[in-house]
Formats: structure tokens, C-alpha cells, sequence
């Protein structure tokens, strides 16, 4: 077979590559990038379909095609369970988390744990703890992914296609943000699924359907004769050869609870909660459902990714299975030389078993389609990454350290930050060169089950529990985290051997599965949590009305009893302009020794007096400090929560003084301001009133009565579906 790319392949990449590329600049061109929430959500204005779009791309990267469908060729069908996982969690975000966030008005989840619960040590702990998954679960598998498919189907020099993926990434989500990767998402979405199922479908015919699959998966052993005499040099035992053999539940998904792949009861207890961090508070997830117009699209978008999530079964999955079923002899390599002269790894080859299949089955044409599948997959990955890093590390890392940070420095802060994760991959591509073939998908797993499970238990304890305060949640996050980062660096340390080689690993690695791992560290630290919680005072009320399951359903309560929610739904009180020092933020000591100024407004409005001592500007929502309930409290993010109607709410440039903005600027200048999203002439704070913010978080949280029973129709179609399928395929 001729397994080399041609003319019409390569003209089909360049034609993607200048479609998506015309996407994102024409996102760049119309969207709102100058401000906070236009760079980082899109100025809350994404319909449901294109999220929903979005959070498949951004879920479905290369690690996807490369690592579902090679444990699909490995293991057969038990991969298959974290994706029909997706299609109840993504509910469960849809339902439970996303009405809690929208109420709060955050941008991050770091931002969150730091308005539930207070203080900024939980957010650091987790805005760092994200950085460092995205590192080593995402970006470095991501890359690797990417590298191998274009080794195997166009013969690249790695860095030079590595360089070029990732530039133009990076120049994509620096220049539009979220809306330009929203945008050029929802185009690759297509892509992807219509490659896909072509591939599936030529595949599927030379195999004879999903019979030939059933029946021809479980013959599928390799050849060790052929093998041994194409290739006299090789050594053989009986120990790697039972490794090649499909095991006799390989059409199963949920499987006994020893069972080395794929445990039920490990999976149902540890992977689930594991699995609540990545779809219920992941930034690269919950960032794209917070860009929606309102709860509706929120939701509807939810809906739609969970029937999306549906097709990686068939379209990676299966299609990994008939990659081994046509070559056995390569991906279920009897030893680890024989690995290592077919791919390269000598922990095994089943990760080219899509490219393998991609460049065998396909005509001239479709190839170039594919391959164009595979980019989308990884560059809507990276976007996405690049994206929701440059904003947890803006918005909760450097504003903290620059209390004083202007929307303008903000914005250059998160597009260098950009830049930065760039180096950062490039510097991890010798790393993942390295790396150990095995499989990839379980890899990214492992690691997450053994740091995640105790994040899960932090925001289901927050948003379910209402007397979970700091102290518990702390400790019992540090408790979580230190004892699953042990058992990560035993996992390191005591890697599983190569087939051909003695398992001397203490029993306590090899005998203990890392899902119930995750399932010791989620309840351990749930314990912990809920235990120092109540041996400690609890959290103020301010702290849980908005944050809460509990304040969510007291406001609905409120307004449907017919009262004020104001005086009984925590939103910001007005500000007294007149108590704020020379910098626009409440002094600290005069806070404390004049708590009265706090009030002023409340007693000009009982006086039957008003004036800007009602009103909260934008600027001061976004950028600075607001005062709470009685308090001196930091803002930890924004406190306005905008819709599309308020798209052009733009703060002023604190740099930007009222004479040099009428300087002539050079034209390199206008160039880079135009590029980074910044207006020359930037509009002054337009006022904002509590009861305008109060509407607006009334108006996202609306639900007309007929839209909710079509959601709440579809909820149950869908979750129908994904269990149905998991039993299905279990039995």
C-alpha cells in the first residue's frame, strides 16, 4: 500500500489551515477582546450550539484519536467509559455547577474556591495545581499525539511541524481569545466528526461491519512465526505473548473489579469523582459554558456535548479495534525489540493504530481530510489550553500580586502568559520523545486520578454543603493532595516492567488499581473536610448565598414568594464613593475604624437621598477591590456579570492619562493595539447600578417555562441514552 501523502492531501491541509486561520481573524476582527470578560468569555454571547461545539473540540484533542483508539486496539471497548461518563457528568455540570457559578459571577475556578470559601490560599493551591495537569496531562500528551500521527503519515522533521502547530495556535487564541477559539472550534467540530465517520465507515466495510469487528477483534493475535522469520534477531517469551492475546471480556466496558484495565467498582467510586473535576471544574471546560448568552444556552450546550460524546465510540474506538484486527502483527508486538523496530517504544505500539489505519484505508483525498482531522484535534486542544491558562493565571495568580493591574495590563499579562506556555511545550517535546509509548490514554488518567479526587470533593462540598468553611476545605485539600502526590512519585518510581521482565513492584503499587486510589483520596479528603468544618466556626453567610446550591434555590424561593431579593440575595451593596482613598479602594485601617462609611449609601437612600454613592462602575467591578456585606473583603474576579446587550461596557486605561490620549501614535503601535484587541479611544466607565447587576443575573438565570421542559426533556433523553449504552455494553 501506498501510505504516503500526496498533492490533493497536502492541498487539502493548506486549504484548512486558510480556512481556520480566516475564522479566527474574523473573530479577531468583530469580537469584543478589549475587555476582561470579551477576551476570557467571549462577553458571555456564544449561542448554545457553538459552545456545545466547542466543548467537544476542546474535550476530542489528538490525545483522543491517538490514545482512545490505541487502548481501543489494546484493551478493546473498556475506554469506552470515560466517554459515556462525559455524558452524565456534562449534565450534572449543566444542572448543578454552572447555575452556582453564574449566580456568583465568576471567570475562573480558582476564583470560585476563593469566593466560597474566603481567603486566597485555596485559590493559589488550585490555580497552580491546574497549570501543572495542564503540563503534564494535556500539553505534553497533546504534543506527543500530534508529532506521532504527522510521523507516521507525512515523515516531518518533529520540531519543525511541533513549532509550526503550536505557533499558529498561539497566534490564534493571543489575538482573538475566546471568541476566536469558540469560533474556530465549532469549524473543526464539523471536521472532525465527517472525517471521522469516513474513516469509520471505509473501515468498517473491509472488515464486514460491526460483526467483523466482534469476531474478527477476538482472532486478532499476531503471527509469531512470520514474525520470527522476518526478523531471526528477535527474542520471544510466553509471558508477552499472553499480553497480545485480546482478553476474553475485551467487548465489555465495565468489567470484573480486579480487572487491570477497566475495574467497575474502581471506576464507578474513584474515576467518577476524578472525572467530576475535569467536566464540572476544569477552567478549559467550565470557561467555554460561561461564555454562553444564559442558563438556557449554558445548558443546551451541555446537552449537545453530551450526544456528541456518544460518537467517540464509534468513530475512535471501534476504529482502533479494526486497526488491530488488520495489523496484528504490528500493534500487538510479541516483545519489546520487536516493538521498538516496528514504533519505536518498547512498552508497545498500540498508539499508531489510528495513523497506521488512516494512511492504509484511505484514498488520496480523504487522507489529506484526516490529517487535516488530526490538526484541528490537536490546535483546538492547544487553543483551548493556552486560552484557559493565560486566564487562571491572570486573573488569579498575577492580579493578585498586582492589586493595581489596569484591564489593559491584564489583557498583554494573559496574552505573554501565552507566549510563555509556548516555550514551555517546545522545552517538554525532548520529554515526550522520551516518554514511554504504553498507552496514553490511561497515562493522562493515572496521573489525574492521583491529584484531582480531593479538588472534586473541595467544589461538591462547597456548592452542596453550605457549612463547609476555609479551614476544612484547606486541610482537607493539603491531606488529599500530599497523599496522592506520594503515590504519583511511587508510580513513577516503580514503573510497571516491560512484559519480557519480573514484576518486583511492592504489592501496594501493583495490586491496588489507581482508581480506588482516587476513590480513597476523594472520601479521604471529603472526611477531613467535612470533620475540621465542624470543629471550626462556620463560614459567614455572606460567603454561601451566592455560592451555594442552598443560595441558588433561596433566591428562586425569594422571587417566587414575591420579595425583595436585595435585602435577601447576596449581591454587591452600594458603594460609598466618598470612603475611598486616592487609589479607588476602601482603605484597610479606615475601614475598621470607620465602619459607618460602609453604610453611607444605605442611610442617603433611607434619607430619601441618591447620587453616585449608588452606583458601581464597571471599572470598579472588574479591576479593583469591592467592599461586601459590612466588610473589608478583596474581589477575587469580576462582580458583573455581563450579557450580549452589554458587550459594550469598555473600562478606561488607568496608563492612558486624558492628554496622551490624543498624542499622535506611531503606526507600529496602532498595529499592535489592534492585533492585541485594544481601542485607541476607549469609551469612559459607563455606570452600572446594583439593581442593573441584580437584573443581569436574574436575566442569565431565566429560563422561559417552555424552554426549561424541552431542556429537562432532552436532560432525560440523554441520560437515558448513556446509561442505556453503559449497561449495554457491560452485560
Amino acid at each position: 500500500l501506498n501510505m504516503a501523502m500526496e498533492a490533493a492531501d497536502m492541498i487539502i491541509v493548506a486549504i484548512y489551515f486558510i480556512l481556520v486561520l480566516g475564522i479566527g481573524f474574523l473573530a479577531m476582527w468583530k469580537a469584543n477582546r478589549n475587555t476582561v470578560s470579551g477576551y476570557f468569555l467571549a462577553g458571555r454571547s456564544m449561542n448554545w450550539a457553538a459552545v456545545g461545539a466547542s466543548l467537544f473540540v476542546s474535550n476530542i484533542g489528538s490525545e483522543h484519536f491517538i490514545g482512545l483508539a490505541g487502548s481501543g486496539a489494546a484493551s478493546g471497548l473498556s475506554v469506552a467509559a470515560w466517554e459515556l461518563n462525559a455524558v452524565l457528568l456534562l449534565q450534572f455540570l449543566g444542572w448543578v455547577f454552572i447555575p452556582v457559578y453564574i449566580q456568583c459571577g465568576i471567570y475562573t475556578m480558582p476564583e470560585y474556591l476563593s469566593k466560597r470559601y474566603g481567603g486566597n490560599r485555596l485559590k493559589v493551591y488550585f490555580a497552580a495545581l491546574s497549570l501543572v495537569l495542564y503540563i503534564f496531562t494535556k500539553l505534553s500528551v497533546d504534543l506527543y499525539s500530534g508529532a506521532l500521527f504527522i510521523k507516521e503519515s507525512l515523515g516531518w522533521n518533529l520540531y519543525l511541524s511541533i513549532l509550526l502547530l503550536i505557533a499558529m495556535t498561539a497566534l490564534l487564541t493571543i489575538s482573538g481569545g475566546l471568541v476566536a477559539v469558540i469560533y474556530t472550534d465549532t469549524v473543526q467540530a464539523f471536521l472532525m466528526i465527517a472525517g471521522a465517520l469516513c474513516l469509520t465507515g471505509i473501515s468498517l466495510v473491509k472488515v464486514g461491519g460491526f460483526e467483523g469487528v466482534r469476531h474478527g477483534y477476538m482472532e486478532a493475535t499476531p503471527n509469531i512465526s512470520a514474525i520470527l522469520l522476518s526478523s531471526p534477531n528477535l527474542t520471544y517469551s510466553e509471558s508477552c505473548y499472553n499480553h497480545a492475546i485480546p482478553k476474553p471480556d475485551s467487548l465489555k466496558i465495565l468489567r470484573e473489579a480486579q480487572d487491570p484495565d477497566l475495574p467497575w467498582l474502581g471506576f464507578l467510586l474513584g474515576q467518577t469523582p476524578a472525572s467530576i473535576w475535569y467536566w464540572c471544574a476544569d477552567q478549559v471546560i467550565v470557561q467555554r459554558v460561561l461564555a454562553a448568552k444564559n442558563i438556557a444556552h449554558a445548558k443546551g450546550s451541555t446537552i449537545m456535548a453530551g450526544f456528541l460524546k456518544i460518537l467517540p465510540m464509534f468513530i475512535i474506538v471501534i476504529p482502533g479495534m479494526i486497526s488491530r484486527i488488520l495489523f496484528a502483527d504490528d500493534l500487538a508486538c510479541i516483545s519489546p525489540e520487536h516493538c521498538i523496530e516496528v514504533c519505536g517504544s518498547a512498552a508497545g505500539c498500540s498508539n499508531v493504530a489510528y495513523p497506521r489505519l488512516v494512511m492504509s484505508v484511505m484514498p488520496v483525498g480523504l487522507r489529506g481530510l484526516m490529517m487535516a482531522v488530526m490538526i484541528a484535534a490537536l490546535m483546538s486542544d492547544l487553543d483551548s489550553i493556552f486560552n484557559s491558562a493565560s486566564t487562571i493565571f491572570t486573573l488569579d495568580i498575577y492580579k493578585m500580586l498586582r492589586k493595581q493591574a489596569s484591564s489593559r495590563e491584564l489583557m498583554i499579562v494573559g496574552r505573554l502568559f501565552v507566549l510563555f506556555m509556548v516555550i514551555i511545550s517546545i522545552a517538554w517535546v525532548p520529554v515526550i520523545i522520551e516518554m514511554q509509548g504504553g498507552q496514553i490514554f490511561y497515562y493522562i488518567q493515572e496521573v489525574s486520578d492521583y491529584l484531582t479526587p480531593p479538588i472534586a470533593a473541595l467544589f461538591l462540598l462547597g456548592i452542596l454543603w453550605r457549612r463547609c468553611n476555609e479551614t476544612g476545605a484547606f486541610w482537607g485539600g493539603m491531606v488529599g493532595f500530599f497523599l496522592g502526590a506520594l503515590r504519583l512519585v511511587l508510580a513513577f518510581v516503580y514503573r510497571e516492567p516491560l512484559c519480557d521482565q519480573p514484576d518486583e513492584r511492592p504489592s501496594f503499587i501493583k495490586d491496588i488499581h489507581y482508581m480506588y486510589v482516587a476513590a480513597i483520596l476523594f472520601w479521604i479528603s471529603s472526611v477531613v473536610a467535612v470533620v475540621v468544618s465542624l470543629c471550626t466556626p462556620p463560614p459567614e453567610e455572606g460567603q454561601i448565598q451566592t455560592t451555594t446550591l442552598w443560595g441558588l434555590n433561596k433566591r428562586k424561593k425569594l422571587k417566587n414568594q414575591g420579595r425583595n431579593a436585595e435585602k435577601d440575595v447576596n449581591v454587591l451593596k452600594p458603594l460609598n464613593h466618598s470612603a475611598f482613598n486616592g487609589n479607588g479602594v476602601l482603605g484597610e485601617e479606615q475601614c475598621h475604624k470607620d465602619p459607618n462609611l460602609l453604610n453611607g449609601s444605605e442611610t442617603n437612600l433611607e434619607n430619601g437621598q441618591s447620587g453616585s454613592s449608588n452606583n458601581v462602575t464597571a471599572s470598579d467591578i472588574e479591576t479593583i477591590y469591592s467592599v461586601q456585606n459590612g466588610g473589608c473583603a478583596q474581589s477575587s474576579g469580576s462582580k458583573m456579570v455581563e450579557n450580549e446587550e452589554r458587550r459594550g461596557v469598555e473600562e478606561e486605561d488607568e496608563s492612558c492619562g486624558a492628554g496622551d490620549a490624543k498624542e499622535e501614535r506611531g503606526c507600529c503601535i496602532k498595529v499592535l493595539d489592534w492585533f492585541c484587541g485594544f481601542k485607541e479611544e476607549l469609551s469612559k466607565d459607563q455606570v452600572i447600578t446594583v439593581q442593573e447587576q441584580e437584573k443581569m443575573v436574574e436575566e442569565l438565570l431565566y429560563e422561559p417555562p417552555t424552554t426549561r421542559i424541552i431542556l429537562n426533556i432532552a436532560l432525560v433523553v440523554v441520560c437515558s441514552v448513556g446509561i442505556f449504552l453503559f449497561i449495554y455494553f457491560s452485560l
